[in-house]
């Protein structure tokens, strides 16, 4: 499967080198420090660029739908969203809920993706997903004709 979807961006990049605009790709990125993922995607939202979402894109990456107009981003069937509640590491080192952190991040995100996080609980420790027809009902589907450049996930 891997093998496909490398096979599939090679040829997305080389389809579309003739695109009048670029896109970034998201693909298994597991998501990292709030902030890291605040100014990287200050920079995505001003660019102008399209996001697609190919893959996993759990935690902070997850700011994105909010942080690039809906109408940038696109969805592919693998596309696969994970949301959880923010956390710090404890005295004893252990994760625990950071309840500021959290609604922060909550406040981010499209009303339509809030609806959906709600009707499951709300964001909790345990992570949920958004992906299949879920997630395509709230994201046009990409229509892959454009260069793509992997956005690489936020180092720890």
């Amino acid at each position: 499967m891997k093998l496909m979807t490398g096979l599939l961006a090679a040829v997305l990049l080389l389809a579309g080198m003739g695109a009048s605009h670029a896109v970034v790709r998201i693909a298994d990125d597991r998501g990292g420090r709030i902030g890291t993922y605040v100014d990287k995607y200050q920079g995505l939202r001003t660019s102008g660029e399209t996001v697609i979402i190919d893959g996993l894109c759990a935690s902070a990456c997850t700011i994105v739908l909010g942080a690039v107009p809906r109408d940038r981003i696109c969805v592919t069937s693998h596309a696969n969203l994970g949301f959880h509640a923010a956390w710090d590491f404890g005295d004893n080192g252990r994760a625990v809920t950071n309840p500021e952190a959290t609604q922060m991040l909550y406040s981010m995100y499209p009303p339509a993706v809030r609806r959906w996080i709600n009707a499951r609980g709300g964001l909790t420790p345990h992570m949920i997903f958004l992906r299949g027809k879920q997630l395509q009902a709230l994201y046009k589907p990409c229509y892959l004709d454009a260069q793509a450049s992997v956005l690489k996930p936020a180092s720890h």
